[in-house]
């Protein structure tokens, strides 16, 4: 095996003592390997992640504070405790561990950029084969940087317990008339779909359809992390097809719209019964041995807020009271969450998610075979492939970067950035 073979064996922290017993390079190259190693600085100039990095200089030095913080806790820990109260041990290991879900992973960073800087250096090398080699390299290291700026940006994000909850999805025809509901059935074909792929349950809470004309359906969708993932569905979809009942090919624009709300069944939302407006009315439908006989429907309307639910999907008045309660309470929950989300982001002097982003968030355009979601502007080819839910997940993943990459941006404005609560 010749010292090139031997290179494209070794792992990349042996690459440049391996490059320096192999005698390809120069020693003045070697040394200014040597040197650059020991700088390690916390962005490569001049490569392919300079001014292209998530992390911007500000949170740098913020990260680099937080290390400093987490040494000198470790330093304590492992010194003299001797005359160290046990609460102060307690808070001392809580800090540390809490810190160290940032610091860990920007120390393992901080050696991704040395060692690309090395590789990219290495590319300027006389031997072809090196060069080469060093282009592998720098990819699969361009690759974990990016991993690792994920990590660290999950962990500086501030976590909504909403999202590992369950969700309440609401899917209504808007403009468009029969073709309206039309969309709004394909639109629950892809969810269906989608949910089936997760592995998530899903339960009809009430619906008021007619044969694939879909006016409105309410789904209760339960799994891990439900709320999390469907949560930038929020929002008016918008088709550009021609409908089935076009005799002369007309493209047809149609809309329905999208509401996604964190399911609230562990969550202390108190309703007081005085604040309730309950009434009774009998169920519209196809016909059958209680609807239309019984006053089986039930309208809850929550007096100081005005959020009205009705229910007639089940036979029973006390089946439907029941579900009723549910979507009230669960667009209560999410009434409440969003007014201390908005005063989070005034605090912070930006809008942040797609709530308010949500008027015409995606478009379904059948004769140019693409979806364009206008939040972020991206748009990929495949319908067949989003309305049978395997490819929604590539849109919801831009939608989270884009908002993991807001949320950071507002991060840039504040003179401290506390670590992750466990």
């Amino acid at each position: 095996m010749n010292a090139l073979q031997a290179l494209r064996t070794r792992p990349m922290r042996a690459l440049v003592r391996d490059v320096r017993l192999s005698g390809l390079l120069n020693t003045g190259m070697t040394q200014r390997y040597a040197t650059t190693a020991q700088s390690k600085p916390a962005l490569p100039p001049g490569s392919e992640l300079a001014g292209k990095s998530n992390l911007t200089a500000k949170i740098h030095e913020k990260l680099k504070i937080m290390q400093y913080k987490h040494n000198k806790i470790m330093e304590q820990m492992t010194g003299d405790i001797s005359g160290m109260e046990r609460e102060d041990m307690a808070r001392l290991a809580k800090e540390q561990s809490s810190m160290g879900m940032i610091v860990v992973p920007y120390e393992h960073l901080l050696k991704l950029y040395s060692e690309l800087i090395e590789l990219e250096q290495m590319m300027s090398a006389d031997d072809p084969d090196l060069r080469r080699l060093a282009r592998e390299e720098r990819q699969e290291v361009l690759e974990n940087v990016v991993t690792a700026e994920n990590d660290i940006i999950n962990a500086l994000l501030p976590k909504d317990s909403a999202e590992s909850a369950g969700a309440i999805l609401e899917i209504r025809a808007g403009t468009g008339g029969d073709e309206a509901s039309i969309f709004c059935g394909d639109l629950l074909h892809m969810y269906e779909k989608y949910a089936q792929l997760r592995k998530w349950k899903l339960e009809t809470m009430s619906m008021d359809s007619e044969g694939d004309k879909i006016k409105e359906i309410v789904l209760k969708v339960s799994g891990r992390g439900v709320f999390g993932v469907l949560m930038f569905e929020s929002g008016v979809h918008r088709v550009q097809r021609v409908p089935a009942t076009e005799t002369q090919g007309r493209v047809h624009t149609s809309t329905a719209t999208v509401a996604v709300l964190p399911h609230a069944a562990n969550v202390n939302i108190v309703i007081k019964e005085s604040d309730l407006r309950i009434d009774v009315f009998r169920a519209s439908g196809k016909g059958g041995q209680h609807v239309n006989t019984t006053d089986s429907a039930v309208r809850i309307t929550h007096i100081p807020t005005g959020i009205s639910v009705e229910n007639q999907q089940e036979r029973s008045q006390i089946q439907n009271r029941e579900r009723a309660m549910q979507v009230l309470r669960a667009r209560m929950y999410e009434r409440e969450r969003s007014r201390l989300d908005l005063e989070r982001r005034a605090s912070r002097n930006k809008l942040i998610g797609s709530g308010d982003r949500s008027e015409k968030c995606r478009t379904y355009n059948y004769a140019q075979n693409r979806v364009t979601d206008h939040r972020i502007n991206f748009s990929m080819f495949n319908i067949e492939g989003m309305m049978n839910g395997t490819a929604l997940q590539i849109v919801i993943d831009q939608l989270r970067i884009q908002h993991d990459l807001d949320e950071l941006a507002s991060m840039d404005n504040f003179d401290d950035i506390s670590p992750p609560t466990q």
